[in-house]
């Protein structure tokens, strides 16, 4: 099964994996952030997180986003 990423309605961006190999995320300077070995993790889309790049419940209340599938247009050559 592939890794799944969540787009949650007024809330995260939540990853999961079946094993705790599935996916790393790193930083801009490509550093691996440690995860415990967790094969869910939600990350922060309002920014009011203390634990960024985390969700930490922050928005809750204060970040509104329907979360609806949409298609992309066809990529430019």
């Amino acid at each position: 099964m592939p890794t799944k990423i969540t787009v949650n309605a007024n809330g995260s961006l939540k990853i999961q994996g079946e094993t705790e190999n599935d996916f790393i995320i790193v930083d801009a300077q490509g550093n691996q952030y440690g995860l415990g070995g967790r094969t869910t993790v939600s990350l922060c889309r309002c920014g009011m997180s203390q634990n960024k790049p985390f969700c930490d419940g922050a928005h809750k209340g204060h970040f509104e986003h329907s979360a609806v599938a949409f298609d992309l247009p066809e990529k430019k050559a």
